[in-house]
């Protein structure tokens, strides 16, 4: 998906939640989102503190997720480079305890981390697949991302803080292996 369709998504979001773009953004999940530069990253739609804001709300939560996810990815394969600067907000709203969409972020976050393991350049299947290291730094990006907010994310997989049911013994282990190897 190119970047001038994921901005179209983007602005028919805001149209259809104009009341988004006017919320207040002190919700402690996204502390910090507004000092973001979100323009400097390539393929970056204006919107994105406004479609993270709308995730804490319950009607245009599961609205917003999808287009996030559209702009998160550049397909089946590729995180994009606005995956990494989105991760500190989506481990923390995937604590947030009674969001609509709280399965849903931790899915990306699973995903996020598998997508962001290193590619065996010797393996011809996983380059055709994923593409070589060299050419997707947001793979080492989101590793980053994932290091620098092992705490919050080490936070987050504790026994008894996701309830049961929403992530599985499997993808709780992708993460924490993130947390504790630096990648998943």
């Amino acid at each position: 998906m190119d970047t001038a369709v994921k901005e179209a998504a983007v602005s028919r979001f805001l149209r259809q939640y104009p009341q988004m773009e006017r919320a207040a953004c002190d919700h402690p999940a996204l502390l910090g989102c507004t000092d973001v530069d979100w323009s400097q990253i390539p393929g970056c739609p204006a919107g994105i503190p406004v479609l993270l804001r709308s995730l804490l709300d319950e009607v245009a939560g599961p609205v917003a997720l999808p287009v996030l996810e559209n702009v998160l990815m550049n397909n089946a394969f590729h995180v994009s480079a606005v995956m990494p600067a989105v991760l500190p907000f989506l481990i923390r709203l995937a604590a947030v305890p009674g969001i609509a969409v709280r399965r849903d972020l931790v899915e990306i976050l699973v995903l996020a981390a598998e997508l962001s393991l290193p590619v065996d350049a010797d393996d011809e299947r996983q380059v055709m697949m994923f593409g070589k290291d060299c050419d997707h730094p947001e793979r080492e990006w989101c590793r980053a991302a994932f290091a620098a907010h092992s705490s919050d994310l080490r936070a987050l997989l504790e026994e008894g803080t996701l309830p049961d049911g929403l992530i599985s013994v499997d993808d709780r282990e992708c993460l924490l292996r993130t947390v504790f190897t630096g990648h998943p």
